[in-house]
């Protein structure tokens, strides 16, 4: 974190790197961590297999990354069941499912009545392409059931085809533009996620996402509550370290991170069950891994990695679907 620095205490050396070591910064002041408050939202990674290749994935999901293998009904129910077990404060929290595609694992649907039959909130991302629209009489049928209470947020890369296909691949743009026409024309809670890429500022974005919004007539704004914008993510940045101090000078704090409110249930190829990860974004570093029940998980988290600056930090984003009364 740029600004005065203070030397290294007693009995904490400064490591050689950044993101060096759990404790300290390469600059030799305490590392920030977060402390868990309360289970706000759990997420399922439902896989990182995906009917995508997209450029800058930080998941890297495709069509043949299984690194993360399909999380099973079971996985997930063993989970549910953890939440009502543990009297977390707000039982009935928000379960999000992410992957890779969530549509291409065989027992999402499953899942995802689960978890609104247990009285939760329910938000599914996907690309709206073919995985998903495969499955729409089934997703009629729990937004008919569960009025409310499930949300789908969609990936759209910009507000431009050239610019999503740039990303997303080659004949990417008109059948995620059919997804998000079918959902929206039967009443489904949409919103959209973007990135703000190639420099551009956050009113650039949402004047030209309100552009396109107008023309496919969706009937909402390019609000904060409809279209959540993520700063570009590179594991090979330079990014500043987050130190004690830093709250105070950034004006942030701890219990507005992620990890404060969120875990995320993974399932490692050639595991035998599967684990719980710090966040969305770190599903991969065996660091941020903090056991098999969302009891181990629930300690304080160390702001060890570039994508803790970079995203959550510096750019204040975070993954947790933001409810509004129009949503």
């Amino acid at each position: 974190m740029p600004g005065d620095q203070q030397p290294a205490r007693e009995g904490f050396p400064r490591p050689i790197a950044k993101f060096a070591d759990p404790q300290v910064t390469a600059k030799g002041e305490r590392r920030a961590a977060v402390s868990f408050q309360r289970l706000q939202t759990l997420w399922f990674n439902t896989g990182t297999l995906c009917n995508l290749a997209c450029n800058g994935c930080y998941i890297e999901s495709s069509p043949r990354n299984d690194a993360l293998v399909y999380l099973t009904r079971a996985d997930a129910a063993s989970f549910l069941r953890e939440v009502e077990d543990l009297a977390l404060p707000g039982a009935r929290i928000e379960i999000g499912f992410t992957g890779g595609e969530p549509f291409m694992n065989p027992d999402i649907m499953e899942m995802i009545e689960d978890s609104l039959a247990a009285g939760h909130r329910v938000i599914a991302l996907t690309n709206a392409m073919k995985p998903m629209q495969r499955v729409k009489e089934a997703l009629l049928r729990l937004r008919q059931e569960y009025p409310g209470s499930f949300a789908i947020r969609v990936s759209l890369d910009h507000y431009e085809p050239n610019g999503h296909e740039r990303i997303r691949g080659p004949n990417s743009w008109e059948p995620a533009i059919e997804g998000i026409r079918w959902l929206v024309s039967n009443q489904f809670s949409v919103t959209i996620a973007s990135r703000l890429a190639w420099g551009e500022t956050e009113v650039e974005a949402r004047k030209g996402f309100q552009s396109l919004f107008d023309r496919l007539g969706v009937g909402f704004g390019a609000t904060e509550e409809r279209l959540v914008l993520f700063p570009e993510m590179d594991a090979a940045e330079d990014v500043p370290e987050i130190s004690e101090g830093c709250w105070s000078i950034l004006g942030r704090k701890p219990d507005d991170m992620m990890c404060a409110t969120s875990r995320m249930v993974v399932r490692r190829k050639g595991s035998e069950r599967a684990t719980v990860v710090s966040c969305t974004l770190l599903p991969h570093s065996e660091d941020f891994e903090l056991g098999s029940t969302l009891a181990e998980s629930l300690r304080p988290i160390s702001l060890n990695h570039v994508f803790c600056a970079r995203f959550c930090v510096l750019g204040g984003a975070s993954c947790r679907a933001q409810p509004s009364a129009d949503v």
